[in-house]
């Protein structure tokens, strides 16, 4: 079954343990993450090597989840032509972008930015003492964007706290 910090039979059952319970309580899963283990685990009937997945959290911004997974798990929820994503994204009637936990800041960023390139990624720093995350994209910016920049940047203040200003570089 998929990793987690609830216990199997309680996302089986759907109903949550005193423990399980308190996790929620507390704010160290959500009833989002509850739904998006339980269809990854249906899913596992199907796709059998999606037992292995070490799942950490999800996060929704108006029309897109982000959905927090090992780095090592990415190829399994996107083989078979992303047909997990797909499923996921027809479940929660949102689009669902995968994105790799426990990697570094760029790999964070390069995942919640595909398809786009990101050209660099510096930090700012504010003279009230906080910081800012500068991400310089390749190119001029389509008209038609892939990526809602608004909600990459929600996604980000909420997963890693950081304050996102996106630039376009042409050169």
């Amino acid at each position: 079954m998929v990793k987690t910090i609830l216990d199997a039979f309680c996302v089986k059952s759907g109903i949550l343990c005193r423990r399980c319970e308190e996790k929620l309580e507390k704010g160290q899963v959500t009833e989002l993450d509850l739904k998006v283990i339980q269809k990854i685990v249906e899913l596992e009937k199907q796709n059998p090597v999606l037992e292995d997945v070490t799942y950490h959290r999800a996060i929704e911004a108006d029309d897109m989840m982000a959905v927090l997974v090992d780095k090592k798990d990415m190829p399994k929820l996107l083989g078979g032509g992303a047909k997990v994503v797909r499923e996921l994204a027809e479940t929660f009637g949102k689009r669902v972008k995968l994105i790799s936990y426990g990697g570094d800041d760029r790999d964070f960023l390069e995942d919640l930015f595909s398809p786009l390139s990101i050209l660099t990624i510096n930090t700012v720093w504010i003279p009230d003492g906080s910081t800012e995350t500068k991400v310089i994209l390749t190119g001029r910016q389509p008209r038609k964007m892939p990526v809602d920049l608004d909600k990459v940047r929600k996604i980000a203040q909420e997963l890693k706290g950081m304050t996102l200003r996106v630039e376009f570089e042409w050169f």
